[in-house]
């Protein structure tokens, strides 16, 4: 028998932001701002809020409504709600949010190591720099020890609990991140190139990108990578609501501060790289854009740069603690119920294995990239599929009863069952096809 879950919320409030921060991560800060560059601009922002709509909000839903009304674990709900049958689809859940989080955790330390330099060394002084010294932190011992900190960080949290550990990190932690962006993205509009940056990246439009399959397919994976259902985070979360809480409307504000984070990060990024003649450095990848182009626009403007480069890399730290630590709390929350583990002992065997796992990301980022494609990609954008398929064609008394309990309109709980059953398993299906043929591409392509 699984052990009686005891903890809970201590607001709804904190329950939103927690699971916001779930959402809000260093994808937000970079992925973001890089795919509406890369895909039109305003024409990639307007892909990614009608999937994020009609695709991703209903599986949200889906997931919130699959941990609270079973209260159980990411490992034990599935089987708990359909049957024994169900129960590999746990054991997913587990190896998804592990495997995230264990390459996770090398991105999360090289964000420290940049943002520990820029506080007591300072910035690059030209590009060349910023390549030589994120060559340093990115792979060998420099990433394996930022990896450790991170997780050490992540576990501390988690192993204190859901209301004095998770729900107190996220009170504070959201609101001054958004602090820190709103102010950062304020100073980047009054640099010389700023109109320049938002008319050339993110409120350029190109109806032809529209229809382009690359930029569908990057709207696609941004969104599900964003906002994390299908990880087992928001399961675990929602095992510990009441039944009052309205999980239409809090799905919402989950998805809307994510997608704010990601309009403000673009306010912020692209006026900083046309001021400073960056847009080449951006365009070859994601790392580019935050690592090295940001660093050494910012080094040209003195200490203004400087602080701000602190204040940049701080923020996004924080972005990736509140993801990290809903990450941790699926296995955790998995042992605790089914072991009757104390909190304690399964936080820090979790973090530990999770360890071991991402040592070979923090030796290679070629390795890193693949658990990206594998953990990021395929087993996250599956565990989506089978959400709606249980959520929408299996137990589909389940979803609409629970939502029935916590007073959703008759309309609405129509509304989000048509999508969950007609169109968020499609599109994701097709979503899942085409990051499965890329991923066994990429491996056949390097083999």
């Amino acid at each position: 028998m699984a052990a009686v879950r005891k903890e809970q919320w201590k607001s709804g409030f904190g329950f939103v932001l927690a699971a916001a921060g779930s959402a809000v991560g260093l994808g937000n800060l970079w992925g973001f701002a890089y795919r509406a560059s890369q895909g039109g601009g305003g024409s990639f922002v307007l892909l990614y809020l009608l999937i994020v709509g009609l695709i991703c909000l209903p599986v949200l839903v889906a997931e919130m409504v699959l941990g609270r009304s079973t209260g159980s674990s990411p490992l034990l709900a599935p089987s708990k709600a359909a049957g024994k049958a169900w129960w590999p689809m746990g054991w997913m859940f587990i190896a998804a949010s592990c495997g995230i989080l264990a390459f996770y955790a090398v991105l999360m330390g090289w964000t420290g190591h940049t943002l520990v330099h820029a506080l007591l060394v300072g910035l690059p002084e030209n590009k060349q720099a910023a390549d030589a010294f994120f060559a340093s932190i990115s792979e060998g011992n420099s990433a394996l020890a930022g990896q450790g900190i991170s997780l050490l960080l992540t576990a501390l949290v988690v192993a204190a609990g859901v209301q004095a550990g998770i729900e107190r990190l996220s009170r504070w932690a959201l609101p001054l991140l958004l602090l820190l962006l709103i102010g950062l993205a304020i100073w980047a509009s009054t640099l010389p190139g700023a109109g320049e940056g938002y008319r050339t990246f993110l409120l350029r439009w190109d109806g032809e990108e529209l229809m382009n399959i690359t930029t569908i397919r990057n709207a696609f994976s941004q969104a599900f990578f964003s906002i994390g259902t299908g990880i087992g985070s928001i399961l675990a979360y929602s095992a510990y609501l009441n039944r009052k809480a309205p999980l239409p409307q809090e799905a919402v504000a989950v998805v809307g501060l994510d997608t704010a984070v990601g309009l403000l990060a673009g306010m912020l990024t692209f006026p900083v790289v046309i001021s400073f003649n960056l847009a080449d450095v951006v365009g070859d990848s994601t790392i580019g854009a935050i690592f090295i182009a940001l660093p050494t626009g910012l080094a040209s403007i003195g200490i203004t740069g400087q602080v701000v480069a602190v204040l940049f890399f701080a923020l996004a730290y924080l972005a990736a603690i509140t993801s990290s630590v809903s990450l941790l709390e699926v296995p955790v929350s998995s042992l605790m119920d089914r072991l009757n583990w104390s909190r304690s002992k399964a936080t820090w065997v979790s973090a530990a294995v999770i360890f071991v796992l991402g040592i070979p990301a923090s030796m290679r980022t070629e390795v890193l990239g693949t658990m990206d494609a594998l953990f990021g990609g395929v087993l996250l954008i599956a565990g989506g599929l089978l959400i709606a398929v249980l959520m929408g064609w299996v137990v589909p008394n389940l979803f609409l009863e629970d939502l029935e309990q916590s007073d959703s309109s008759p309309l609405l709980r129509r509304v989000l069952m048509f999508c969950l059953q007609w169109i968020s398993p499609v599109v994701i299906a097709a979503g899942l096809l085409i990051s499965t043929v890329d991923l066994l591409r990429n491996w056949f392509g390097a083999a």
